[in-house]
C-alpha cells in the first residue's frame, strides 16, 4: 500500500478509532499506562497515537504527552512516521505504542527511532503472531497490515534498538465481530472469508473473536 493511499484510508478511519470501545478501554490499556510510569511532568511521545486513548489516559495522570500519527485525521499534535520521528535523541522519558506497530512499513527503523528520542523507556503494545491463517484474516480486512511478531522476534528488535526487555506480557482481548469489521469497511465476500479464516477464535456464537496482545516495556541500555 502506498503512503499516500494509507494516509487518506486512516484519516477517513480517524472517527471509528476514537470511538471504538475496545481500542479506548481494557486490561491491555491498563496495564500499558502502568508501565509508562506515569506522574506528572513525565514527557511521553505517543507514536501512532491513533485515537489517542494512550495519550488521553497518560494526561489524566499528569503527563506531557505528544501524539504522532502519520494520518492527519488522527489529529495528532504532530503528523509524522514512525521510521523518521521529528525529534531530537532523547527527548522524551518515555514513548510508548499501542496496537499499531503491526502497520509499520520497517519494524526495526520505527523500534531503532522509538529507543533513540527516549531517555529511557520503550513500551509497546501490539497483536502477537499466531499462524499465518490468522495473519491472512488481518491483511484481508485491513490492507494496511504488514505483519504480527512473535515474542521471540519482538525480543530482537528491542536488543538490536539497544532496548533491553525487562516486562513482558501476554493478554487476551476480545473483538465484537461485525464492529470489527466495518471499522476497515470490509464487506461480501472478503468478510465471510475472514470469518471463516477466524474460525478458530470465534467465540460460540460467532459474534465476536479474540486474539493475543502482546505487551513490552523496556529500558534503554546504559552500555
Amino acid at each position: 500500500m502506498s503512503e499516500r493511499r494509507a494516509v487518506n484510508l486512516w484519516s477517513e478511519r480517524a472517527t471509528g478509532y476514537r470511538e471504538s470501545e475496545t481500542h479506548a478501554s481494557g486490561a491491555d490499556l491498563d496495564l500499558l499506562v502502568e508501565w509508562c510510569d506515569p506522574s506528572e511532568g513525565v514527557k511521553v511521545l505517543d507514536v501512532a497515537t491513533g485515537g489517542g486513548h494512550v495519550a488521553r489516559r497518560l494526561r489524566a495522570e499528569g503527563c506531557e504527552v505528544v501524539t504522532l500519527d502519520l494520518a492527519p485525521g488522527m489529529q495528532p499534535d504532530v503528523v509524522g512516521q514512525a521510521e523518521d520521528l521529528p525529534f531530537d535523541d532523547g527527548s522524551f522519558d518515555v514513548v510508548v505504542s499501542r496496537i499499531a506497530p503491526h502497520h509499520f512499513a520497517d519494524i526495526r527503523a520505527a523500534i531503532a527511532e522509538m529507543a533513540r528520542v527516549s531517555e529511557s523507556l520503550v513500551v509497546i503494545e501490539d497483536t502477537l503472531f499466531s499462524n499465518e491463517r490468522h495473519e491472512q484474516a488481518e491483511r484481508l480486512r485491513d490492507p494496511s497490515h504488514v505483519r504480527s511478531y512473535t515474542e521471540d522476534e519482538w525480543r530482537a528488535f528491542l536488543l538490536e534498538a539497544g532496548l533491553e526487555p525487562e516486562l513482558v506480557e501476554h493478554l487476551e482481548k476480545r473483538h465484537p465481530l461485525e464492529e470489527w469489521l466495518a471499522r476497515t469497511g470490509c464487506t461480501g465476500s472478503d468478510a465471510e472469508r475472514v470469518k471463516e479464516l477466524l474460525a478458530d477464535r470465534m467465540t460460540n456464537d460467532g459474534s465476536a473473536w479474540t486474539d493475543t496482545k502482546i505487551l513490552l516495556r523496556a529500558r534503554k541500555s546504559q552500555r
